[in-house]
């Protein structure tokens, strides 16, 4: 059974949990404020768990040339880079008004930490759990210092290999056991052929102890409900009110119905994984009175006779008699009295029968 761990508060992931879902706000909001709490009011609605943003210290996620590279992209906000980033970036009192509305409504929030710096505020934050971006997964440094902090993480896997997993895991687990990686291709969008599913289970053996999860950047909501039938117990995605908004993450994310309709769909899907035992149902019985079949006598049997499989055939039958798995077992028993042709063969005429168990 893989380990449980508390991610927020009262929650748990891991093992039977439901999957708990991320809503990725990002900076789908715009730089709007107004428009970040329609969002994660948006996330309460659909039935995410967690309304998720990303949180930047841009001095210390850029260098002084990034930030000042021009930025022509039609999804530019300013005409550098850092006047781009700077217009999508909330302040640290944002940050703390948005915490607290997504508490009033009853939604757990968080960010990704897209630096160091941005990490300790998060920390001073209270957070629930830090969510590891793919582009800070290889960042040795950058993951100690989270570790350390305590709290849970979310770590994607974009743009990693299985070799920097391994290491990743290496360093984080000793620190801190309360942590899960998410398996994430980073494009946007992300087309079916790269998605590779197959990693959770690859990842899913390779570390047995941790929740597996997947951070999806496709359109559409079968891919993703697809990971929770292979396991995934966190699932993160996009979110935007719009897809046509200006911003390369809109295109990649889902709007309010899809993810209503995805939430919806991985409860059902959830409630239909069931149980590995396979028996007969109480919901198929009546299924079963109605079109169940018996062992019938293919031709008139004499009383006394030893039954021959030439003798026996199978059909819905009424009454009900022997099921078609007992047939080869009354080959060679005895019958007590004679049978019609095309009568059910029952318990009461053979001979000494037995009842077999069923497993």
């Amino acid at each position: 059974m893989v380990r449980e761990f508390e991610l927020c508060p009262g929650r748990r992931v891991g093992g039977d949990q439901p999957c708990f879902i991320i809503a990725e706000i990002g900076q789908n909001h715009q730089g709007d404020l107004d428009i970040a709490k329609r969002m994660i009011r948006m996330a309460k609605d659909c039935g995410a768990d967690c309304a998720k943003f990303q949180k930047s210290e841009l001095e210390y996620k850029f260098n002084k040339k990034a930030l000042e590279r021009p930025y022509t992209s039609k999804h530019s906000w300013g005409k550098t880079y850092g006047e781009h980033k700077r217009h999508l970036e909330f302040s640290h009192d944002q940050y703390r008004e948005l915490k607290k509305y997504a508490e009033e409504i009853g939604i757990f929030f968080t960010a990704s930490g897209m630096d160091e710096m941005a990490v300790e505020f998060l920390h001073e934050l209270d957070v629930p759990f830090f969510k590891v971006g793919s582009g800070d997964t290889n960042n040795f440094p950058y993951l100690e210092k989270t570790a350390k902090k305590g709290r849970p993480m979310v770590i994607s896997s974009g743009m990693q290999s299985m070799n920097t997993m391994h290491q990743v895991y290496q360093i984080v687990k000793p620190i801190n056991p309360n942590f899960c990686f998410l398996q994430c291709t980073s494009a946007y969008p992300l087309q079916p052929e790269d998605v590779n599913l197959r990693v959770i289970s690859a990842y899913q053996s390779a570390f047995p102890d941790i929740p597996i999860g997947y951070s999806g950047h496709e359109t559409g909501i079968a891919i993703s409900v697809a990971a929770v039938a292979m396991g995934a117990k966190v699932l993160e995605r996009h979110v935007t009110l719009d897809k046509t908004w200006k911003g390369s993450d809109h295109q990649a994310s889902l709007e309010p119905n899809e993810l209503a309709e995805l939430v919806k769909a991985i409860r059902t899907v959830e409630k239909a994984m069931g149980s590995p035992i396979k028996q007969l149902l109480p919901c198929e019985m009546a299924c079963n009175e109605k079109l169940g079949k018996s062992v019938v006598a293919k031709v008139a049997i004499p009383e006394g006779a030893i039954l021959t499989l030439d003798m026996l055939t199978v059909k819905v039958g009424e009454p009900k008699g022997f099921p078609p798995e007992s047939i080869f077992d009354l080959v060679g028993q005895k019958v007590k009295k004679s049978i019609e042709e095309d009568e059910t063969i029952t318990e009461q005429v053979v001979v000494n029968h037995v009842k077999k168990v069923k497993y």
